[in-house]
């Protein structure tokens, strides 16, 4: 039977750690693929998240690779079980799967939310018309019913992320997301409002830094880094122009936490960054 063609986030995630149970078992697809008693293709489809794994396959695979490791596998379980249900689901073939996997590695955290962005607010603290400033500067322009659909789907996006009572978010913004105009100043303005808003929020903390730190601390590219709940679960995304990619080898992921680590080394505190998003908002309406 053919595989499918574009795995979600959640199918590549459990494909990959598939992979390194393999891999930390000193096993090859071949030797795995026997003790299934299946093709190796089968394994490389299962491990690129492209063939679907019922929790009995999941418990042979664990058993195969000598796995103890009962979190995680509990963890995979619930992977398996939980397919097919999210909210994002209703957009599934009406917007580019880029999107939705964005949204989908949100839902995947279990604990908290780390992000990094210059030059520009992250997708879920945006207001309606950021994003449509933002989703404007498409060349070509989208058709009207595409930029609202997007739209809508931001909307829900903050909604869904921001009730969920078990994720923190902590936000890491340049001085340079606060004067960047997308939609022009009133909108700038709006959103800034709304993001001093968010900052009173308890499972919210904002921190900017400032044009005055000594170092640019992050990479170019907006970073999410999600803890998973379990930390084999940990994962990163960074947005790229083409759409997000994601890392959650071991490497990666201590790489990131470093970066983060620097980054808020020189970032301000909340109620510092709070101070400044409240005299920008004052310098844009003089």
């Amino acid at each position: 039977m053919p595989g499918r063609q574009n795995p979600t986030f959640r199918q590549r995630r459990l494909g990959s750690e598939l992979r390194r149970m393999r891999e930390q078992a000193g096993l090859g697809g071949s030797e795995l693929a026997r003790a299934l008693g299946v093709s190796p293709a089968q394994v490389t489809q299962m491990e690129n998240g492209k063939t679907s794994v019922s929790a009995d396959r999941l418990r042979t695979i664990a058993t195969a690779c000598k796995s103890e490791n009962r979190p995680l596998i509990s963890a995979l379980n619930d992977i398996i079980s939980s397919r097919g249900k999210g909210w994002w689901e209703q957009y599934r073939n009406r917007l580019p799967d880029t999107l939705l996997a964005s949204a989908e590695h949100e839902d995947f955290a279990a604990g908290t939310i780390r992000s990094w962005t210059s030059p520009l607010i992250p997708g879920p603290l945006q207001t309606k018309d950021y994003a449509r400033g933002m989703f404007n500067r498409r060349i070509p322009r989208l058709p009207d019913d595409e930029l609202e659909l997007r739209i809508d789907f931001r909307a829900e996006r903050r909604n869904q992320i921001l009730r969920s009572p078990h994720r923190n978010h902590e936000v890491y913004l340049h001085e340079s997301s606060l004067l960047t105009r997308f939609g022009g100043t009133h909108t700038l303005i709006d959103q800034l409002r709304s993001l001093i808003d968010d900052s009173h929020r308890e499972d919210v903390r904002i921190h900017v830094v400032p044009f005055t730190a000594d170092t640019y601390p992050g990479p170019i590219e907006n970073l999410v880094y999600s803890f998973g709940v379990v930390p084999e679960l940990d994962t990163v995304e960074v947005e790229t122009s083409a759409g997000p990619m994601f890392f959650d080898s071991l490497n990666d992921l201590d790489s990131y936490r470093k970066i983060f680590d620097r980054i808020e080394k020189v970032a301000l505190s909340e109620e510092r960054s709070r101070d400044l998003i409240h005299r920008t908002v004052k310098d844009l309406k003089g």
